[in-house]
């Protein structure tokens, strides 16, 4: 019997390691040539390894989320019919690298270094990362206080209730069934009643919540492993500030129903685009803000061009889509390309460009966004902006005679977060007033 040492290949320019995602095999198992092994993670690929021979294994290099260098021991294989020891055979051990749109997308957004392609995004030592570094000698084999009771009403069935996705979503986390859910107002449910719904039971009106559910360990692996590390080292090495602005969008929703009304094309116009030529057309008065700063070697770049990431969250976790040139585009080409781009992130099929090189990045979370955020910046970008909820209130506005009257608008608040190194509170707050200004005054967005 001969045993074969499988070293794990040098799989891409400057790639020191690379981390064990998944095991394909375990000790004992019999593997044929060209099988699966182990599907490995770069900084900008995950790259599944291929046996060259065949037999049995008899070792593998740790376990799902440890480390394991170039040329190091990936597995060792016993070689039926062959004595002593075999050497690699004179062709490709493993597949070409395939690019992960999702972690290629996580580390070049949130990338811990100023360069686009940068693969240091964990700066500690291997010995300090979260996961194992395997070295290169032969190792173990591893085995993988109450309110009142509302009165007695009516209950719809549960399929018939009033809800938001977003409600439906959280009691069906909770145990709840909302036709047991008393709405406190024009027959929909919101969170709030689910909140009185809860605090009831927990002084026993109503039911209990249900039993609750297990424990669960979860290791941080992956993607999420590199979520965890970069953005602690962006809050870390950042010395952020957020600053937050109340617009007044009502003629904005207006225009841009009428736009929609007008033009019947799909995609529909939604705030982002009229939100992003306001960007687009202030940002040439504060070019500090769509920059990148590479605070190794001391520099900051202010970009001519606005690459802009649009944050959006899909099954498989963040993910950061640009839009190239956005100051290039009128409001439907940016609304068509949000929608294109959001797909190909939700599906998997965005490429690495498509996942690359924002300048300056918006985060929105839609009608969740809340009434103020203080996001965290895309290193090595130096500022990012997120919309909030638009939310109606009544408002004191001019009556054109000299006085006021009441009037009910739609205000949104937008959050900007700001790297203090490079963009001063001043530039900061100046920065969004002109925001703010083109669009309580939509009609400067449609001017040249």
């Amino acid at each position: 019997m001969a045993r074969f040492t499988f070293r794990l290949p040098d799989i891409g320019e400057g790639i020191a390691e690379a981390e064990i995602v998944a095991w394909h095999v375990k000790p004992g198992d019999r593997i044929e040539e060209d099988s699966p092994v182990a599907d490995m993670m770069t900084d900008k690929a995950t790259v599944e390894m291929e046996s060259p021979v065949t037999g049995t294994v008899l070792e593998v290099a740790g376990e799902v989320g440890d480390m394991v260098s170039i040329g190091a021991t990936l597995v060792v294989i016993e070689i039926e019919g062959v004595d002593g020891e075999v050497s690699a055979p004179d062709r490709a051990t493993s597949t070409v690298p395939t690019p992960d749109p999702v972690r290629a997308e996580l580390v070049e957004a949130l990338s811990l270094s100023s360069a686009p392609k940068a693969v240091a995004e964990n700066q500690d030592s291997p010995s300090t990362s979260s996961g194992r570094t395997v070295g290169g000698e032969p190792f173990a084999a591893s085995a993988n206080a109450a309110p009142p009771a509302p009165a007695p009403f009516a209950r719809p069935t549960a399929a018939r209730v009033l809800a938001s996705p977003a409600v439906r979503a959280r009691a069906q986390d909770l145990g709840i069934d909302l036709s047991e859910v008393r709405p406190a107002e024009d027959g929909r449910i919101r969170h709030a009643d689910l909140d009185q719904f809860l605090a009831y039971n927990a002084s026993g009106g109503y039911r209990a919540a249900g039993p609750a559910r297990g424990d669960e360990t979860i290791k941080v692996i992956g993607l999420r492993r590199r979520i965890a590390e970069n953005m602690a080292a962006s809050k870390r090495n950042i010395p952020h500030f957020s600053y937050v602005e109340e617009c007044d969008v009502t003629a904005l929703e207006t225009m841009r129903g009428q736009l929609n009304d007008s033009r019947g094309e799909k995609p529909k116009l939604t705030m982002l685009p009229l939100l992003i030529t306001a960007i687009c057309r202030t940002v040439p008065q504060f070019p500090m803000i769509n920059a990148r700063y590479d605070d190794e070697a001391n520099i900051v770049t202010r970009h001519g061009a606005v690459h802009l990431g649009i944050a959006a969250q899909t099954p498989a976790g963040l993910m950061v889509p640009v839009i190239r040139d956005a100051q290039t585009l009128n409001l439907w080409q940016l609304a068509r390309e949000i929608a294109r781009l959001a797909e190909a992130a939700r599906n998997g099929t965005a490429t690495s460009s498509e996942l690359s090189g924002s300048t300056l990045t918006v985060t929105s979370l839609g009608p969740l966004g809340g009434v103020a955020t203080t996001p965290v910046i895309n290193r090595p970008e130096v500022a990012i902006i997120g919309p909030n909820r638009i939310i109606e209130r009544p408002m004191f506005v001019s009556d054109g005679m000299g006085g006021e009257r009441i009037e009910k608008r739609k205000l949104m608040n937008i959050s900007i977060s700001c790297d203090h190194r490079v963009v001063d509170g001043w530039d900061a707050a100046s920065f969004v007033q002109a925001v703010k200004k083109l669009i309580e005054t939509p009609v400067l967005l449609l001017g040249d």
